[in-house]
C-alpha cells in the first residue's frame, strides 16, 4: 500500500453540513494530486481548537488553509489571525440571504489580516482549491506544468464551444 502524502492544504469547515457545499475545493486539489486534510471546527463554538490548529498548521507542513463557513462566517478570519500561511475563505450559501452574509463576513476583513475570498456557491469552492494549487505551484515545477496543461485545455474547450456555436449560427442563417 502506497504511503499517504502529508497534507499541504488544510480545509476547515464550520459544520459537517458544509461539506457537500464545499466538496468541489477538495475535488480540485485531488485533480492536481495535492494532499489535504479536512477538519470541522467553529470560530464561535470551538475557538481554542481553531487557535491551536491555526498556530500549528505551518509546523505540521501545511502551506495553505481553506476555511469555509456560513452566516457569521468568521472562521477564515480567526484562522488568519493565528497563522502566517495564506488563508482562502469560502463563503457558504445560507437560507437567510443566499450567502451574502457569509460573503461579507469573509471578505470584509480588517487591515493587516488578509483573507483571500472566493465567490459563494457555484464555482467558489472549486476556485478556492485551484487558488491553493496556484499558490503551491509557485514552489513546485510539476504543479506549474499541470496548471499550464489545465489552462491550455480550458482554452481548447472554449474554442470547441465557439466553433460549435458558429456552426449552429451558420445553419440558422440558411
Amino acid at each position: 500500500m502506497p504511503e499517504a502524502k502529508a497534507p499541504l492544504v488544510g480545509l476547515v469547515i464550520g459544520s459537517d453540513s458544509d461539506w457537500p457545499k464545499v466538496r468541489a475545493a477538495a475535488d480540485a486539489l485531488e485533480e492536481f494530486g495535492v494532499a489535504y486534510e479536512v477538519r470541522v471546527m467553529s470560530a464561535h463554538r470551538t475557538p481554542e481548537l481553531v487557535r491551536q490548529y491555526s498556530t500549528m498548521a505551518a509546523a505540521r507542513g501545511l502551506k495553505v488553509v481553506l476555511a469555509a463557513a456560513g452566516g457569521a462566517a468568521h472562521l477564515a478570519g480567526v484562522v488568519a489571525s493565528h497563522t502566517s500561511l495564506p488563508v482562502i475563505g469560502i463563503p457558504v450559501p445560507t437560507e437567510l440571504s443566499g450567502g451574502l452574509d457569509s460573503l461579507l463576513s469573509t471578505a470584509q476583513m480588517p487591515g493587516d489580516v488578509p483573507v483571500a475570498t472566493v465567490g459563494v456557491g457555484g464555482g467558489g469552492p472549486r476556485n478556492a482549491g485551484l487558488l491553493a494549487v496556484e499558490i503551491l505551484a509557485l514552489a513546485d515545477v510539476m504543479l506549474q506544468t499541470k496548471l499550464t496543461e489545465f489552462k491550455h485545455k480550458l482554452g481548447e474547450k472554449v474554442g470547441a464551444k465557439d466553433a460549435a456555436l458558429q456552426h449552429a449560427l451558420q445553419r440558422e442563417k440558411r
